[in-house]
């Protein structure tokens, strides 16, 4: 059995979780609408610019979480996702899962964006498997707006990868990686079939360098 790993945000999507999140709790009036627009724009600019800095775009993005009840916050999400996040998943990102699926592969989501945001995606995907930033929570199961171990950008996400490899006796033999991303050169060049899935400026050089399979599911 290979392991099948995809990128979530536009790939999967044809969107940014993470960044529609940050629309989502300015619509719900969370969050001070100008500045935290202003904010997660940058944030957003930063990533596409490969000079995001991690760490502090996650105590951004977890701000609005932080000492909320859980029950309120899962509420949040079941809207979230009606109205983000269903209409833009991408049916041949579905049909690819699908494929991976019957061929036995095991699946997995490997995304920057936290935990939070997309367990309950790919959940929706029938994803068994997912590596993403993790939020801490205190003893009640609240978020304190801090995160736990290495997070799942750039390096991050081979190094979580090789934690997960190890802990479940797994290799990447005839392992494959979908991403549209730059951020991801790291992890897709880890893997035995790396794809660029409508990929930017940046990924779409790199993998035409190096003779990768450039696809879309759009």
């Amino acid at each position: 059995m290979a392991l099948a790993i995809f990128d979530l945000d536009n790939t999967l999507l044809g969107g940014d979780s993470d960044h529609l999140w940050g629309e989502f709790v300015i619509e719900k009036g969370l969050v001070d609408p100008a500045a935290h627009k202003r904010q997660n724009d940058r944030f957003y600019q930063d990533y596409c610019n490969g000079t995001l800095d991690i760490h502090a775009y996650q105590r951004f993005a977890l701000a609005p979480l932080v000492g909320r009840d859980p029950h309120e916050l899962a509420q949040w999400h079941r809207e979230f996702m009606v109205r983000y996040i269903e209409p833009i998943i991408l049916p041949k990102g579905l049909a690819t899962l699908e494929n991976h699926r019957q061929a036995g592969d095991t699946l997995m989501i490997i995304t920057a964006t936290n935990a939070f945001v997309t367990r309950p995606i790919a959940e929706r995907l029938g994803v068994p498997h997912l590596l993403a930033t993790e939020p801490a929570r205190d003893d009640e199961g609240r978020y304190t707006g801090d995160i736990v171990g290495t997070p799942t950008f750039q390096q991050g996400k081979v190094e979580r990868l090789q934690e997960w490899l190890r802990q479940h006796d797994e290799t990447l033999q005839g392992s494959w990686f979908y991403s549209d991303s730059h951020n991801d050169i790291p992890l897709l060049e880890t893997v035995d079939h790396p794809v660029a899935a409508d990929p930017d400026d940046r990924l779409r050089l790199h993998a035409q360098q190096q003779g990768w399979p450039i696809i879309s599911f759009r």
